[in-house]
């Protein structure tokens, strides 16, 4: 589970103002700040398949946004994905 603190990072690293907690690029800060934390539990632990599961499905939900994202303004996604750090 996500920490309020780290959540509260994730939402200010790429709010459009003060109370943006829904916006795209906010919710991929989010899902990428639960996919590291849940990358290191299933590194720990092998056989924790619906750890996996939630996993994958949490990488799949980034990248439908990120996809919207690209198609609906490639400016914002240029940058979200330059500020999480994330490949295209």
């Amino acid at each position: 589970m996500i920490s309020r603190e780290k959540k509260a990072e994730a939402i200010a690293k790429l709010a459009r103002d003060k109370k943006d907690v829904g916006s795209p690029e906010v919710q991929v800060s989010i899902l990428t700040e639960r996919i590291k934390e849940v990358t290191e539990h299933v590194k720990q632990n092998k056989h924790d398949f619906m750890a996996k599961r939630g996993l994958m499905q949490m990488v799949g939900q980034r990248k439908k946004l990120l996809k919207y994202l690209e198609k609906t303004n490639f400016e914002v996604y240029k940058k979200t994905i330059s500020e999480l750090g994330l490949r295209k």
